[in-house]
């Protein structure tokens, strides 16, 4: 059986396009089997139908993939790279399809997540874990960063979602309320106020609170001033171009106090302790919502929105 004469009069597209994914699934099974009775009885077809399928095969492509006899079949030296390149294709195609099927069902791909809060402990960190086990063939990226920053971000499609405290500015976004934090006052463990189980805003008023210039630190400077409204009770402010975590060294350091959300307790520091803050109310809490934009269609998105919906629901619901 020769097919190079015919086979080299042909274009090379018309000899691709003639072969498709059950010509080679056909030859693979045959392969496998070493008859084309047993594989056409494994994939349920009848033998004929087989066998006209590989010669149709080896006459597309021009060359001889199997000998034949009597006892069965067996690859030829050409016809064995060839099934082997055959195999390699068939995997990715499969892969392919596997992935674009999860990827349509927001099974798989990729979610950008936007956050300014810490990942130490917290809702954040447990709604991360739980998505994850759910959906391991997504990847989370994650992006901290400053309000202003994360609105850039979400503008121009960097981010599919923000997870912040108070609102942002967006054109076209959507947003979801989720958990609230309560509000921490942190401070080093052979404090005055260490003694006390709770703390009352008006405990601060001869203390100097240490809060960064990034987020969330002016919001909690502005609770802070909305709890005191009188300046004489407030307390000194000190405000550092610095992060969280150089916060708490300058705490340990002696600097002075802070004020922190719950969520970063789970970061420890040596040397300090915590402390609840209350009013004439109750806890001093502050909310976190997710942002995104309304165009967004990844499909992922939808998986995580769904799973935050699980978990906080509205209160309206």
């Amino acid at each position: 059986m020769n097919y190079d004469s015919e086979s080299r009069d042909t274009p090379l597209r018309s000899l691709t396009s003639a072969v498709d994914l059950v010509h080679l699934r056909y030859a693979i099974a045959a392969a496998d089997h070493g008859s084309f009775r047993r594989a056409a009885e494994a994939l349920l077809l009848r033998q004929s139908k087989l066998s006209r399928y590989i010669r149709q095969l080896e006459h597309s492509i021009g060359m001889v993939v199997f000998e034949r006899s009597s006892g069965g079949v067996q690859p030829t030296s050409a016809g064995r790279d060839f099934l082997r390149t055959a195999r390699s294709i068939l995997e990715q195609m499969d892969s392919l399809v596997t992935s674009a099927h999860h990827a349509g069902r927001g099974d798989a791909g990729r979610l950008s997540v936007g956050f300014f809060t810490s990942l130490s402990a917290g809702n954040l960190r447990a709604t991360l874990v739980d998505y994850q086990k759910r959906f391991p063939q997504i990847d989370v990226c994650m992006k901290e960063s400053s309000r202003i920053r994360l609105v850039t971000a979400l503008r121009n499609g960097a981010l599919d979602i923000a997870i912040v405290t108070g609102d942002i500015p967006l054109l076209g976004g959507k947003s979801m309320p989720l958990w609230s934090e309560r509000i921490l006052v942190a401070f080093l463990q052979d404090h005055p106020l260490a003694n006390r189980d709770v703390i009352y805003w008006t405990d601060l008023r001869t203390e100097t609170v240490l809060l960064s210039q990034y987020d969330p630190g002016r919001e909690l400077e502005n609770l802070l001033i909305s709890k005191l409204v009188s300046p004489a009770d407030r307390p000194k402010i000190a405000r550092h171009d610095v992060s969280r975590g150089i916060i708490k060294s300058l705490i340990s350091a002696g600097f002075g106090v802070s004020l922190v959300t719950e969520s970063d307790v789970g970061a420890n520091f040596s040397g300090l302790t915590y402390r609840e803050l209350r009013d004439g109310s109750g806890p001093s809490r502050v909310g976190f919502s997710a942002h995104w934009r309304e165009e967004n269609d990844n499909p992922v998105l939808a998986s995580f929105l769904k799973l935050l919906g699980e978990c906080y629901p509205s209160p309206d619901v």
